[in-house]
């Protein structure tokens, strides 16, 4: 049995929590790094990183109040934009969390060696397991922790705000854009990630009392004061000190308080930096340590890191692997760019946070109901997205190569471990589905209540007579419905020396035969039937041409499976098909007498509202039923059939003939396809997309070619298909 944990946080301790994550390496290390690449321009870079750190802010508060449930971003991002970004989003926060405590640990020991003559690393590592076993004990006990620690840390900061202003000297901020917007920028990224806390407290949303009130209150607070102190703790540490001094050292607040206080100060501040460092740690290990327990609740890690502990109500296991990570950053690894390459990475899942909300909002759901909602939606979370993406510019080689590793590696253990236990799709791939398949509903709507369609049948020297009848058959099908016109042309190519004005005026006893032959045909048929002859040195050009002029909305023609060359190097018929005016009807001319089903098969696309429209006149002539079928493969989700299962019905709604649907299971192959296809009646498949990409000839000609009913491939005209946006986006979806 699943076991929820106990809700012991209330606001002081969320926003303890918040704060004490963010004023760590924030304000005690990162100045020295954003000094030397922006100067005294880095104040306005604590502010702008400040600012933009609000769209995902407001984000997470909103998502949280509707979620509030242990794992934070990467339930949010894993809710919203499926399994595979919450494993990328849960794997990496938790690394980027990990390295950042750890930065915190090495990075807070200078300022202790100020104090006492110690060793860094050693103490360190002694520091992390205390911290380690305080998560164990309890996340109480950890708040309360954290409450102390935080009080401390800003009764110290206070002092040396207000101590340090009268001393502020304002020539120290002469140069202030020095390094014009390129330098502000590249500082803007570089502190980015003294903001990266303010989020965390989402991440153990299932502990906090009142969610819905006191998230929110304890992000946006906290973000708000936590600027404001960083803004006023840089102005007056860059007024008070000199620039190369704060540039070349690990301890740039123990120096800055040196200038301005007395040595009890100094202490002060140095204690506080000692205390926030921790603090930070201890915020990382509490809340990264719930990214492995969320994503094991989700069947996305082993099981075993779900495991709450009996004494102590805190996912141990998850506790002690980000522990044991923590310590061999600290003993083995460079942490401070690992901390960049972090640094990153958070605002890779920032922009993701505010995409995963657009997913929420849009989807429109009734499980979907937060206390909080974020204002001015959607232009914050667009801003967010977009901001995120220059600060990502700005963060160097180093690191974003860095984040591409940690990305794949994030979506190597997907496919490899979580994808097969797994049956879940984001709200935003849904979200996408549904408004392409219902872009391809209301285009099949227009197509099936259009009042003309004209349809012209291609034929070549020499056809027989019962060949044409059928093929003029279907074409009175599909003009009878739409009061359209069948204009029956036979095609006849003479040879490059021979005068077309001559061959135009020679009748051969094939065109006397052609002319009785349709004469006789068209008289069968209750729809108006026009008939000629054209001669031409290229048929293809001609039966394009000619389609052209007589504005036709359909070449219907007999299929001529292509020579081998023609795999290779394209056939007539595909050469109509791509410079044709209009659709493009190909038949396999196979007997047939009466038919009871007209079978539509389709897989990874949705059905062309021009094989929905022939099947449906061809249905209501025939007195027969549509028979939709989409194939799926094995792995599809049970999201993904009910979305294909609705879009189905909407098109059941819109034919006039009686419609079955039906949703198969195959492992992707052409042959299943054939399986399928060998129960039709009669056979309309697509050739707009290939099934499989393959040098081979068509897999649609591969299925034809394999059954033995009457079989149509239909090809829609550019104009009536979506976009190359669109297609791309239909063919990720479906």
């Amino acid at each position: 049995m699943t076991k929820d944990l106990e809700r012991d946080l209330d606001l002081p301790a969320v926003l303890a929590i918040s704060i004490g994550a963010m004023i760590g390496s924030g304000i005690f290390i990162l100045p020295a790094l954003a000094i030397d690449i922006a100067g005294p321009g880095v104040v306005l870079a604590y502010l702008v990183a400040g600012l933009l750190v609000v769209p995902a802010a407001l984000s997470k508060s909103e998502m949280a109040t509707a979620m509030p449930e242990a794992g934070g971003t990467y339930i949010y991002i894993e809710r919203g934009m499926g399994p595979l970004l919450g494993t990328v989003a849960g794997i990496g926060t938790w690394f980027s969390l990990a390295f950042k405590g750890a930065l915190a640990l090495v990075g807070g020991v200078p300022y202790l060696v100020l104090l006492f003559d110690l060793p860094v690393k050693p103490v360190a590592l002694v520091l992390a397991v205390i911290l380690i076993l305080i998560n164990m004990l309890g996340v109480k006990q950890t708040g309360r922790l954290q409450v102390a620690i935080v009080v401390i840390m800003l009764a110290a900061l206070l002092w040396f705000i207000f101590g340090g202003t009268p001393a502020v000297t304002t020539t120290q901020y002469e140069g202030f854009f020095a390094d014009g917007m390129g330098g502000l920028l590249a500082a803007t990224g570089l502190v980015f990630v003294s903001y990266a806390g303010v989020t965390k407290v989402a991440s153990v949303a299932e502990e906090v009392e009142h969610p819905e009130r006191n998230i929110p209150l304890g992000i946006l607070g906290s973000l708000g004061f936590t600027t404001i102190l960083y803004v006023l703790i840089v102005a007056v540490m860059i007024g008070v000190s000199p620039l190369e001094e704060l540039a070349n050292t690990d301890t740039p607040m123990a120096i800055a308080a040196n200038a301005t206080l007395a040595q009890a100060g100094v202490i002060a501040v140095v204690l506080a930096a000692i205390l926030a460092l921790i603090s930070t740690a201890n915020a990382g290990i509490l809340s990264s340590s719930r990214y492995p327990f969320a994503m094991s609740r989700d069947n996305l890690a082993p099981a075993r890191f779900a495991t709450v502990s009996d004494r102590f109500q805190t996912p141990t296991t998850a506790i002690t692997l980000t522990g044991i990570v923590m310590l061999v950053l600290i003993a083995f690894v460079p942490i401070l760019e690992i901390a960049k390459l972090a640094s990153a990475f958070q605002i890779l899942v920032f922009i993701l946070i505010n995409v995963a909300l657009i997913a929420f909002r849009r989807a429109d759901l009734d499980t979907y109901d937060p206390a909080f909602e974020s204002p001015l939606y959607p232009a914050m979370q667009v801003f967010g997205v977009l901001s995120g993406l220059v600060l990502l510019t700005q963060m160097g080689t180093i690191a974003l190569v860095g984040a591409v590793i940690i990305t794949v590696g994030s979506i190597g253990w997907y496919w490899l471990y979580a994808r097969p236990r797994t049956d879940r799709e984001g709200i935003a791939v849904d979200t996408v589905r549904r408004e392409a398949g219902q872009s391809v509903v209301d285009r099949t709507a227009e197509s099936l209540s259009s009042e003309e369609y004209d349809v012209l049948v291609a034929l070549t020297e020499g056809t027989a007579e019962e060949r044409e009848r059928r093929l003029v058959r279907i074409a009175a099908d599909m003009a009878r419905k739409h009061d359209g016109v069948v204009t029956v042309v036979q095609f006849d190519e003479v040879p490059d020396q021979i005068s077309l004005d001559y061959a135009s005026e020679v009748q051969s006893p094939a065109d006397l035969q052609f002319e009785a032959q349709t004469d006789h045909v068209s008289q069968e048929f209750d729809v108006p039937v026009r008939y000629g002859e054209i001669v031409s040195h290229d048929i293809r050009h001609a039966i394009v041409n000619f389609a052209r002029h007589e504005e036709a909305d359909a070449i219907l023609m007999e299929r001529h499976p292509g020579r081998f060359r023609h795999r290779f190097f394209g056939s007539p018929v595909e050469w109509i098909l791509r410079h044709a005016p209009c659709d493009v009807v190909l038949v396999e001319d196979r007997e047939f007498e009466t038919i009871s089903e007209v079978t539509v098969l389709t897989d990874r696309s949705p059905y062309d509202p021009s094989k929905v429209r022939i099947a449906d006149a061809l249905a209501s002539e025939l007195n027969a039923t549509v028979r939709l079928v989409y194939a799926v493969e094995a792995s599809a989700t049970t999201d993904f059939k009910q979305t294909i299962e609705d879009y189905h019905t909407e098109l059941v709604e819109l034919c006039s003939a009686p419609v079955t649907t039906e949703v198969v299971t195959t492992d992707g192959s052409t042959q299943e396809l054939i399986t399928i296809a060998q129960t039709a009646e009669f056979l309309v498949m697509s050739r707009n997309h290939k099934l499989r990409y393959e040098i081979k000839s068509s897999p649609v000609d591969r299925v034809i070619d394999a059954i033995d009913c009457p079989s149509i491939g239909v090809h829609t005209h550019e104009s009536d298909r979506p976009g190359f946006l669109g297609r791309i986006i239909e063919r990720l979806v479906f």
